[in-house]
């Protein structure tokens, strides 16, 4: 994986610790598509949970796995403006249930008691998506207030 780094310095782990949305770009019929997605960085790999019968990317990524991710970590009150983006390719992959957890313990909390329903139940349409980056951007563009 080729890491293009500038303009200062970003704890890259850390940022993708946090639970921020990510936007999935792939493209359909040469028409690029964005998805807000939540994610899971782990093994050097981003994981986003998808549906083969609510969700268009799945399929889009089938017909043409080449993809881009943008993360954005930003802060109106400090200035700060944290970049960082994948360009790889993805694939889909059967459903894993401990990972798909683990992804969703991010942004729901520990309590799956108080998770929305919608989120405690897959059925076989419930697949995860598994983008290798090949080019990572990280970019600190903060800004003083």
């Amino acid at each position: 994986m080729k890491v293009i780094r500038n303009r200062g310095s970003v704890d890259m782990e850390h940022t993708l610790s946090k639970p921020l949305f990510a936007h999935l770009a792939t493209v359909e019929e040469g028409v690029p598509k964005d998805s807000p997605v939540w994610f899971l960085w782990e093994e050097e790999h981003i994981w986003i949970i998808g549906s083969t019968s609510a969700d268009r990317f799945p399929h889009r990524l089938k017909q043409n796995p080449t993809c881009a991710i943008g993360i954005i970590d930003y802060e109106k009150v400090t200035g700060k403006v944290v970049h960082i983006g994948f360009r790889g390719k993805a694939s889909v992959e059967p459903f894993d249930g401990e990972r798909a957890e683990r992804l969703l313990r991010r942004y729901l909390g520990p309590n799956q008691d108080k998770w929305d329903p919608r989120f405690k139940t897959f059925n076989e349409h419930t697949i995860l998506v598994r983008v290798k980056p090949e080019t990572l951007v990280v970019r600190d563009q903060s800004y003083n207030v």
